[in-house]
């Protein structure tokens, strides 16, 4: 706990970007996988103005932008094993792979949904064998539907291999693959529920091996846990729950921690909402983000059944905090919002220009345009 506040007390911003239009918000970050073969890692980020956008993260100047279609994007993933390919979902019932090596800004390869489908959450498995996403309800169905990942050159786009249907009752929020077990993936929804699926099972009952009752509309799930045998959320009214998975099939309780709203349970700072979790494996500690509606971060480690404030970010962003990714290999910390801001926070770095007020204008609600279709069905995982 120590070494964690103090290597967390001294980040500072050591690089910041900022968008062309000052409207833009960084809605998700990811960041690629260190190699051999390349200096510096990747930052892909998508954007309110329906573009990707990677930058070297040493120097965070911007490398390639993807223009997408005129339809709402909802997250962006880099491959686990090639740190040239970017994945991203869109609400026109499609995952697209981009490749930061082919001239042009087109997409390489489309992974196409049902006609019903309405994509608002997805992720790769950490094999980058399998693509799951996540729908919109439809009528009556929300589906997590499956694709092999794999990149297949001179193929314009890839059928789903099947669906699931039953387990969720409503918008599918998050899908969220186990960082070493490919076959494992977790799921939440604003039906409250977070679900655990074991994909290598032959259908969708026997795939689901847990469900956990946040009792909110659910908007972040992650693993958690010394062999990640934890899942914990974060839901849309800002609360926060743990579960321990090895206790399902015991007498004893599963719930590591339940806080229902985090703005009324946390002392030494103010905060208005939560922006993410991070487990960090090598402290075996689980840490959370906090923002306010000024830009400030709160850093919050979690423990049994109380969360305690361990530090706050201040002058880097102007607005509120959309996006988080934390960087263990070097402890670095990369945030961006809706003030159109791009920052990197690194230990003991020698600060940057404070944040600017922001110029932003208030931005319309994107609307989704919807196709209803047959429901579809689960075909067996090869």
């Amino acid at each position: 706990m120590e070494a964690l506040e103090e290597q967390l007390w001294h980040l500072n911003i050591a690089k910041r970007s900022t968008m062309k239009d000052s409207t833009t918000y960084v809605l998700d970050i990811d960041v690629s996988k260190s190699t051999e073969e390349q200096n510096s890692q990747i930052i892909a980020i998508l954007c309110s103005d329906k573009a990707i956008r990677l930058y070297n993260k040493e120097t965070m100047t911007c490398l390639q932008e993807y223009n997408a279609r005129p339809a709402v994007l909802s997250g962006v993933r880099f491959s686990h094993t090639n740190s040239n390919l970017v994945f991203s979902a869109c609400s026109d019932g499609a995952v697209r792979l981009w490749d930061a090596r082919v001239s042009g800004t087109g997409a390489v390869q489309a992974y196409t949904g049902y006609p019903s489908n309405v994509f608002i959450s997805f992720d790769v498995s950490c094999n980058d064998l399998v693509i799951c996403a996540g729908t919109e309800k439809v009528d009556e169905d929300a589906f997590l539907v499956f694709w092999d990942g794999r990149y297949t050159p001179n193929t314009e786009s890839k059928e789903p291999l099947g669906s699931y249907s039953e387990s969720h009752d409503d918008d599918i929020t998050q899908v969220c693959f186990h960082p070493t077990n490919p076959s494992l993936v977790a799921t939440g929804s604003t039906d409250g529920l977070v679900n655990v699926f074991d994909i290598n099972e032959n259908n969708e009952d026997d795939a689901l091996t847990s469900t956990c009752n946040s009792e909110s509309s659910v908007n972040i799930v992650g693993w958690a846990g010394r062999d990640y045998k934890q899942v914990y959320c974060l839901t849309h009214t800002e609360g926060f729950l743990w579960w321990d998975l090895e206790q399902v099939d015991t007498e004893e309780p599963i719930t590591l921690c339940k806080i229902e709203d985090m703005r009324e349970n946390v002392s030494g700072c103010s905060i208005d909402y939560l922006i993410s979790g991070f487990y960090q494996k090598r402290r075996n500690s689980l840490l959370l983000l906090g923002g306010s509606q000024g830009g400030d971060i709160s850093l919050l480690n979690c423990g049994l059944d109380k969360v305690t404030h361990l530090k706050t970010l201040t002058g880097g962003h102007s607005d509120i905090v959309r996006s988080a990714y934390w960087c263990e290999g070097d402890d670095s910390l990369i945030t961006g919002g809706e003030d159109a801001q791009l920052l990197l926070w690194k230990p003991k770095a020698i600060g940057t220009s404070p944040k600017k007020n922001s110029m932003k204008m208030a931005s319309s609600v994107q609307q989704r345009v919807k196709v209803h279709s047959a429901k579809s069905f689960l075909t067996k995982q090869k």
